[in-house]
């Protein structure tokens, strides 16, 4: 039987777009293997969001590169959103390639490795309608079995002006609930313990579809479902509704943490950004949050060094996420993505500044960590245990107010045998940098 390896870069969107790859190619027959030089073809689903991801997807591309010139690989086939953004140049600039497919035509891979498994040798290049193309479908989880995600929409509408999404996604689509409670029951059914619901905006779900907001419905009824966590990424804090906060408060399984990406604080910048609300709204937003939500995580995203940001417009960043204390943020410097809006702007601001800023904040938000981690001893937590780390000689995990890869860990001992995948409760009782240290209690 013929095997395929497949690299999976970038987000979570991305991953479940492998996924669905991988399944097709089960279906045609392919076995399905992680070593990449023991495979027949392999697979990069690139990300193409930053200059940054492109190079990282190019390096993965000359490594299969050199597999093939050792005769490990047959052929190379290059997918997703560098595929779509730089069609020409990975056609024409890496001839190893052996077929191109757009973020419109997943769908095809079987085709694809057909043809380029065939003996004429064909080099197709896929690049269908992103807009119309098909959401949803089997999947082969790549995930640890314990946790997977669910998205519920694909594109964007907000047009950021630092952002080529759309370009690479096409507009805001979501996907019909039936379909979206059948994959998530198959998912459940499969003993999935934290659900992970994602797409560039859910707040916005249903909003074309239904010509209303849905997540709320949609999010009781994944709590009715048999995982123990449900977790939320990405809310645009305009569109965050009531109801929304209501459904949040009340559904015990949806975890008391929110991903809403702010990027930046300033009126102006905000508005350069095409980013709506302004720093009163979201001020405001956040007490809201807070108060409604008892124990309630915070994470963000930030944008640094927008062409023309003064010193002034960066010290109210500073002074919003001083008062603030938002519990998790990740801040980047602001990258000028060719054909984006912002790439264009005059008065762009030096790389050394850039990483200035970066670095401020970033010291700014090591004391909101600490402050966190002193808040948090005494407390007992519920820890999804991920392993064993032998460095530290501790099981590690996650509470709720860490999501996969982006977040600290838990590390604990623990008096009884734990599994990967288990719920444990840990009485939090130091901290090790960013992540929290502590041990099981059993459970009364």
């Amino acid at each position: 039987m013929p095997k395929l390896g497949l690299i999976s870069l970038g987000c979570a969107k991305n991953l479940v777009d492998s996924e669905h790859m991988l399944s097709l190619m089960r279906d045609a027959g392919w076995e399905i293997t992680e070593d990449m030089s023991e495979a027949d073809v392999g697979v990069v689903n690139t990300c193409g969001f930053l200059a940054s991801a492109c190079e990282e997807a190019i390096d993965n591309i000359l490594e299969m590169a050199e597999l093939k010139k050792e005769g490990k690989l047959k052929k190379i086939i290059v997918t997703g959103c560098m595929a779509q953004r730089y069609k020409d140049d990975v056609l024409h600039e890496l001839p190893e390639v052996d077929a191109v497919l757009g973020t419109g035509s997943y769908g095809e891979i079987a085709r694809a490795v057909d043809e380029v498994m065939a003996p004429d040798g064909l080099r197709p290049c896929y690049m269908g309608d992103i807009q119309n193309c098909v959401q949803g479908g089997a999947r082969i989880l790549s995930t640890p079995s314990w946790y997977a995600y669910l998205r519920i929409a694909e594109g964007c509408d907000n047009c950021c002006a630092y952002c080529v999404i759309p370009r690479l996604r096409g507009r805001y689509r979501s996907r019909e609930m039936a379909s979206l409670l059948e994959e998530a029951r198959a998912l459940s059914d499969a003993g999935v313990k934290e659900l992970i619901v994602i797409a560039q905006d859910i707040t916005r779900y249903g909003m074309d579809l239904y010509h209303e907001h849905k997540l709320s419905e949609l999010l009781h009824e994944l709590c009715k479902m048999d995982f123990t966590w449900v977790r939320l990424h990405y809310l645009y804090p305009d569109e965050i509704t009531d109801d929304m906060i209501e459904t949040i408060a009340q559904e015990p399984k949806i975890v008391k943490y929110l991903d809403i990406p702010i990027q930046h604080v300033n009126n102006r910048i905000l508005r350069a950004m095409h980013r709506r609300g302004d720093a009163q709204f979201l001020r405001e937003l956040f007490h809201k949050l807070r108060r409604e939500i008892p124990g309630l995580v915070l994470r963000t995203s930030l944008i640094v060094g927008l062409p023309g940001e003064t010193d002034e417009e960066f010290e109210e960043l500073c002074d919003f996420l001083r008062e603030m204390r938002i519990e998790r943020a990740g801040v980047f410097c602001y990258s000028p993505e060719e054909g984006s809006e912002a790439a264009e702007m005059p008065d762009q601001i030096d790389e050394e500044l850039k990483n200035e800023r970066r670095m401020i904040i970033e010291e700014l938000q090591s004391d909101v960590l600490d402050q966190f981690a002193a808040r948090m001893q005494g407390q007992l937590l519920d820890v999804l245990c991920e392993g064993w780390d032998g460095e530290t000689g501790l099981y590690y995990g996650r509470s709720y107010a860490d999501s996969q890869d982006i977040d600290a860990r838990v590390l604990f001992d623990s008096a009884f045998s734990v599994e990967e995948g288990d719920f444990v409760p840990v009485r939090i009782t130091g901290a090790q940098g960013a992540d929290l240290t502590g041990s099981t209690e059993r459970a009364q």
